[in-house]
């Protein structure tokens, strides 16, 4: 049995490792690349994984344990309450009207059972939480209003199958049918009384969040060993997780409401950061499994009917998703991608229902069709979503807006390009509108521009790595082109093709670090500003003032440092690739700089810094 695991670990990771960089080559995003090295080593293709689908299937979920619970961690009072009218307007009315139009289509259309429909209503109206948020993590959409949007909703969503498994058994009650009692003593009491269960083991839950989790980790805290507070991390989540399956409720909604009650813990970063390694690969697997767990015999016995069940469910998720973003007024690019990000339905429906299932509101025919349905949707979305990217908003909008509502007037061309306006980049433009400089500006994101416009701002909509837009801004007759691109890859990108087409312009980068800044040096950029140098230097002259250090002497020293690291970074540049003599050089330049500011601190001694001294200015008058 140990061979067995192990050998189907290795399967699994090596399958991994070998499409989803494809899939990334591609452009296709992970999760279709997870899903199709599952189909490939799954029982319908090559075999390499038998036809145990619900013990794989059960395993891999615990990718799906760990994400609800960093999710539950993020979520304190003032996170939610911020995000209240996204949370319960958007999440409230998608819940809503679209169990509405499912229970219409299963209780008016397919003939179901009234109770049975509303549950097979809820359930078909939850999206995935997994795709949508590793989606949004890969693409950079989480900024964004459409981004913002999706994970509130799929947070009311989660939150709301806390209830809707509550209420799952007492619609099966109703309906007289009988629940499935396959345990034996207190195990049997449990699946008789399924509700009161539920309730029990959220309050258990909520108990040990508060007076037993938070001392656990406080006495773990006090060894200081790493290690032994990521093993209490993981445990924290595998004991939540068996209590709640014990119960048999699901494990991933007893992980997030535990993370919910680690909130506002002073322990939340130090959790985040410990399993946030294990939830990625983790999840992976849980993408992988649902491949390999695809009932292709069921898909080609019903292809046809499968198919049309699929689109339809989709369709039906699609228009709610859009009115809602329509209320909500999202612009068009925004609207669509909220709607595709949302379209499928997730993986909780497949924890709703295997309990429908289990309670006997359906037969197996019905089950394993619904099932297929929920498998196929999943797979679907990360492709309508590449589809989206690469035909639809990548171009269409684009083109669109750069033609006619966003396209920069000739007459307004300025010396000065400035590419991004988030905090970095409107800081610095109105720093030198304040100056009595003009520059153009451009931006991706259609929504900031919209806000920027309204405010006074000439921000123009564009890819500033695509050839026409930057034609269209006025590079050829601009003199200074400023990255201030939050993205690095997007900088790079950026530098290499203005060094190639453009090499008149003067060039000022924002580099996040000293890496990115090495890589911009390759490609020619002179001037590069490093976000933290700056703050860390001046937090470090307040420090100096704290402890009795003159400001004037302080910040003269800090200028100094900047001067002499910068001048480091393009002599360290040269041997980055060498790593013994990266480290060297790198020990000869902070000793040399600390031997600058060591003899002018010396010097200082002797001949004191009187600038901006007020008392002597007061004694010479």
């Amino acid at each position: 049995m140990g061979a067995s695991v192990l050998q189907n670990a290795m399967i699994f990771l090596g399958a991994a490792l070998l499409f989803v960089p494809i899939a990334k080559k591609l452009g296709i995003g992970s999760v279709l690349g997870y899903i199709i090295a599952g189909i490939v080593i799954g029982p319908f293709a090559l075999g390499f994984i038998g036809t145990e689908g619900e013990d794989i299937m059960h395993a891999a979920e615990f990718g799906v344990v760990m994400m609800l619970f960093l999710i539950g961690l993020e979520l304190n009072p003032q996170s939610f309450w911020r995000m209240r009218r996204r949370i319960l307007g958007m999440g409230g009315l998608q819940m809503l009207l679209t169990g509405i139009l499912f229970f219409g289509l299963f209780y008016f259309i397919q003939k179901i059972e009234l109770n049975t429909a509303i549950a097979l209503a809820l359930t078909f109206a939850m999206s995935s939480t997994a795709i949508v948020l590793q989606t949004l993590k890969e693409k950079n959409l989480d900024k964004t209003h459409a981004g913002k949007s999706s994970f509130a909703v799929l947070l009311f969503q989660d939150i709301a199958v806390i209830p809707i498994l509550a209420i799952i058994p007492l619609l099966a009650a109703t309906a007289n049918k009988e629940v499935k009692n396959t345990r034996e003593g207190f195990l049997g009491v449990i699946d008789q009384y399924p509700t009161i269960t539920i309730v029990a083991a959220v309050a258990t839950i909520i108990f040990l969040g508060k007076f037993v989790f938070s001392p656990l980790l406080h006495w773990i805290a006090k060894a200081h060993m790493r290690e032994l507070f990521t093993a209490s991390a993981l445990f924290l989540v595998i004991a939540v997780s068996w209590l709640m399956d014990l119960a048999g409720i699901s494990a991933a909604l007893g992980a997030f409401l535990a993370g919910v009650l680690m909130a506002n813990s002073e322990f939340r970063h130090e959790l985040e950061s410990n399993l946030e390694p294990f939830k990625g690969i983790l999840l992976g697997l849980f993408f992988t499994a649902v491949g390999s767990t695809i009932n292709f015999g069921l898909i080609v016995q019903q292809p046809f009917n499968i198919l049309l069940g699929v689109l339809l469910f989709m369709l039906i998720k699609s228009i709610v998703l859009y009115i809602v973003a329509v209320i909500f007024k999202l612009v068009l690019q925004q609207k669509i991608l909220f709607t595709l990000l949302l379209s499928q339905v997730g993986e909780f429906a497949f924890i709703l229902l295997g309990s429908i299932g289990a309670l006997g509101m359906i037969n197996e025919p019905l089950f394993d069709y619904y099932m297929a349905v929920i498998t196929v949707s999943m797979i679907l979305s990360p492709v309508f979503l590449f589809l989206d990217e690469k035909f639809l908003s990548g171009k269409f909008f684009i083109q669109k807006k750069t033609d006619h509502q966003y396209k920069v007037d000739p007459k307004e061309h300025n010396e000065i390009i400035i590419a991004g306006f988030g905090h970095f980049g409107s800081t610095l433009g109105r720093f030198l509108r304040a100056n009595g400089v003009e520059a153009t500006i451009l931006d991706n994101n259609s929504d900031q521009v919209l806000l920027l416009r309204k405010m006074g701002f000439k921000v123009f909509y564009g890819d500033v790595t695509r050839m026409d837009i930057l034609e269209a801004a006025g590079i050829s007759k601009a003199k200074i082109l400023v990255s201030a691109l939050d993205i690095p890859e997007k900088n790079l990108q950026l530098s290499e093709l203005v060094a190639k087409h453009y090499p008149h312009l003067k060039l000022f980068f924002r580099a996040k670090n000293r890496v990115d800044a090495y890589e911009l040096i390759d490609n020619g950029v002179e001037k590069i500003y490093r976000e933290s140098i700056h703050a860390s230097v001046y937090m470090g002259v307040d420090i100096l003032s704290e402890l009795g250090f003159r400001k004037y002497t302080s910040l003269r020293k800090a200028n100094d440092f900047i001067m002499y690291d910068h001048a480091a970074l393009y002599k360290l540049a040269k041997h980055r690739h060498d790593s013994d003599s990266y480290v060297k050089s790198v020990k000869e330049e902070i000793e040399q700089q600390e031997r600058i500011i060591a003899e002018d601190r010396r010097f200082m001694e002797h001949k004191p810094d009187n600038a901006w001294d007020k008392s002597k200015i007061i004694e010479n008058d």
